[in-house]
Parts: C-alpha cells; sequence; structure tokens
C-alpha cells in the first residue's frame, strides 16, 4: 500500500476544462460526432491536437471515449424503450453489423438481451459474454483477496459481491463458465432499473472496461514484453463503484495489505447493511458520514484516517465531491478535485483513479508494492524513489494503469 505522505496539487488547466465540456457534449448527442475530424473541429483543434489532449487529460484516444459514448447512449436509448436501429443511430453507429458489435464488446451482451433486463417473466439477472482471452482466475483472486470478508465471498469459479444500489441492499452472484459470466441477484425480485445498475457495475468489477490488447501490442517488441508476456490478456478490475476506491485507499495508507483488509471488516461491521446470507455490503457514505471520528479510533483506526475517512464522507453526500461522476471526465478534473480534499495526496488519488474511475495512464507513486516490482523486473540493487520510479514507469505511457497492474501481479501475490 502506500509509503507516502498525503498532500498535493493539480492545478486546472483551460484545455483540460474546454476538453471536459466537449466530452459532455459528446456522451450527451454522440451521433452528432461521426468521427475524430469532427471532434477536433468541435473543440477547435486540429486532429492530432485533440489526440493528445485526449490522451493526456482524458487517458483514452478519440475512438475510443466514441465508443464508450456511443454505447452509454444506446443504453440509455434500450431502456427508455427505443427499438434497436433506432437506438443505434441515435447513438451514431454507422450500420446495424457496427452497432452490434460495438455494443457486445462495451456491454458483454447483444442489445436485444439488454433491452430485455427487468422485463415481466425475464431471469433475475443477466449472461455476459467474456472476450476469448479473459483470465476469469485472476478477477476471482483479486476479488477474493480477503477470505475473511463478509461483502465479498469467492467459491470455486463463483463470486459473490454484497452491494448498496441506489439505497437498496443487493447480493449479487457471478458465476463464470464456458466463457460466461452469469449474473443473478439472490433474495430479490429485481426491476430493470436495479439491472441496469447491477449490470454497469458488473462490468466494472469484471474488469471489461479495460482493453488490454493495445497495450499488448504496444510493448510487443519492447524489452518490456517479457513483463506482460506471462499475463497476456490481464485486465484491471474495478470497485463496484468510485466511493468503494476512495475508502480502500484511506484505509491503505501508510499501511500493509493485511491491516487495511482488517480496518475495512470493522468498518463494514460497524456501519454495512446486512444483505442477508450472512453478507453485509460495503457501507455508502452517508453511513459512514453519520458516523463520529471517535467512533472508528476503537477500531484501530488512526485519528488522522478516522478525520478522513469521515470528512470525505461528509463531503460526498453533501455534494461537494461527487466522486461517482469524474469517470465521466477527465483525468485532469478528477486529480485536481481529488487532491483538493484533506488526506488524499498523490498515492490516494492516483489509485482511486485508476481504480475507482478507470482512467488508464496512472502511477501511483510511493506504493511499496510497485517499487519492489520494479526493483525486480529491472534488476535494480535498491528500491527506486519517488522520481526514479516515474523515470521507470515513463515508458509505458499511455498504459501506465495496466502496467502497474502488470507490475503488481509479478509479485505473485494478489494486486492491491
Amino acid at each position: 500500500m502506500s509509503t507516502l505522505g498525503d498532500r498535493s496539487a493539480h492545478p486546472r488547466e483551460p484545455e483540460a476544462d474546454r476538453l471536459e465540456i466537449l466530452m459532455a457534449r459528446i456522451r450527451a448527442e454522440p451521433a452528432r460526432f461521426p468521427d475524430a475530424g469532427a471532434v477536433a473541429a468541435a473543440g477547435g483543434w486540429a486532429e492530432d491536437q485533440a489526440e493528445a489532449l485526449f490522451q493526456l487529460h482524458g487517458h483514452r484516444p478519440v475512438a475510443a471515449f466514441l465508443a464508450e459514448a456511443r454505447v452509454q447512449c444506446a443504453c440509455r436509448r434500450l431502456l427508455a424503450g427505443s427499438a434497436p436501429t433506432d437506438a443505434a443511430t441515435a447513438a451514431g453507429f454507422g450500420d446495424p453489423a457496427q452497432f452490434r458489435h460495438g455494443f457486445l464488446a462495451g456491454t458483454g451482451m447483444a442489445p436485444e438481451a439488454y433491452q430485455a433486463l427487468g422485463r415481466p417473466g425475464a431471469p433475475p439477472g443477466f449472461t455476459l459474454a467474456l472476450p476469448a482471452d479473459y483470465r476469469a482466475e485472476d478477477v476471482l483472486a483479486y476479488h477474493g483477496r480477503d477470505p475473511e470478508s463478509r461483502s465479498e465471498q469467492v467459491a470455486g469459479a463463483t463470486l459473490r459481491k454484497a452491494m448498496l444500489v441506489a439505497g437498496r441492499t443487493v447480493l449479487l452472484e457471478t458465476a463464470f463458465q464456458d466463457g460466461q459470466a452469469r449474473c443473478r441477484v439472490l433474495d430479490r425480485d429485481p426491476d430493470r432499473e436495479l439491472l441496469a445498475a447491477l449490470h454497469r457495475r458488473a462490468v466494472r468489477m469484471l474488469g471489461l472496461g479495460f482493453d488490454p490488447a493495445p497495450f499488448e501490442r504496444f510493448v510487443a517488441d519492447l524489452a518490456l514484453n517479457r513483463l506482460v508476456a506471462p499475463r497476456q490478456g490481464l485486465r484491471i478490475p474495478l470497485t463496484a463503484d468510485v466511493w468503494e476506491a476512495l475508502v480502500w485507499a484511506v484505509l491503505g495508507q501508510q499501511v500493509n495489505l493485511a491491516f487495511a483488509y482488517a480496518l475495512r471488516r470493522r468498518l463494514t461491521a460497524l456501519c454495512g447493511p446486512a444483505a442477508g446470507r450472512g453478507m453485509t455490503a460495503h457501507p455508502g457514505p452517508a453511513a459512514v458520514a453519520a458516523l463520529e471520528p471517535e467512533q472508528l479510533k476503537p477500531l484501530q483506526f488512526s485519528r488522522g484516517k478516522a478525520d478522513y475517512l469521515v470528512g470525505l464522507a461528509r463531503k460526498v453526500t453533501e455534494g461537494s465531491l461527487p466522486l461517482e461522476t469524474l469517470p465521466d471526465g477527465t483525468a485532469s478534473r478528477a486529480a485536481a478535485l481529488l487532491s483538493a480534499q484533506r488526506g488524499v495526496g498523490p498515492w490516494t488519488t492516483h489509485y482511486v483513479l485508476m481504480r475507482g474511475c478507470g482512467f488508464g495512464d496512472c502511477v501511483p507513486l510511493g506504493d511499496a508494492g510497485l517499487t519492489l516490482a520494479l526493483q525486480r523486473h529491472l534488476g535494480l540493487d535498491h528500491r527506486p524513489g519517488l522520481k526514479e520510479t516515474a523515470a521507470c514507469m515513463a515508458p509505458f505511457a499511455p498504459f501506465r494503469s495496466l502496467a502497474t497492474f502488470h507490475l503488481w501481479a509479478s509479485l505473485k501475490g494478489v494486486p492491491a
């Protein structure tokens, strides 16, 4: 976990602000932006300048952002009752074949199956098609890394996750079999809204938003490939929501993983909602905001950690820290907002950007596991400091989040 102090500054940049506004326009009406040229023109940039800005501030190419925006728009339209052909047109897909391929890649489902979520008589769940190189064992190992957790349980090829979704406590079971992830809600008859929210969370938790192919092509002809080759297809599973990543990061500041796990279990037992079958959901921000820091001290929270966590929860609940919207904008805006919070510095910021928001070019400088992995990978006689770590990670840009995950995995433990 972290070995860094937790204060830093991320000044806002005018170009990042302009890009943030343009990204919101594209998400709202992706059909108005048929290609990267239209995106660049709308921003008043040359195409290569637009591409550079999307990579720098958005951590993804223009084409990848457009594909994501089109799928999100199609999902909204389908759930609102639009015919698949109308949803495809509104989202800006060129033809039915492109729509079907793009939608399946982005959601793991065919458009018709997605639209059927929550219909009367439909099963209380959904099935996701997994990529051919999908490594289910890594995802199961990540979510089951704390065998004593009551929020997640892994048995064989099945994961159960207790979650708080839109004020409702839900137990989601995901079984991996025959290239599919079969997700079903236990002990509840879910409606369309709940299933759509759970689908978004399942895509996050299974790492389906990360396509490792561009990164693997990037390193194929480099010495870096010896790090990646043993784990082809590795993806980054995200936390169920951004709040959960922030809690993990705060709990992990300057402690080892085992103690961070223990703190999370104690916090969950204190104020997490019961989900049935002996499981308890990760507590939401409202429950943590209702605590006083003194209530956490008997659970072995340091005074600073207790203050930070409760203070952050209160900012989330009052709306001044809109965590769950951060993935929709730029990494630059998200970093600026996070690092302005008391108790959130460079390591915490980049951990949340990577594991909570899914941004692709993050380096959690000061991470003890990362420095150890770099030392071993590069054959150094010392653990690199902050500047040396940044220099060692520079060749992996713009894929440093996935490179970090590979380095963690190279320790033959479970990534943090």
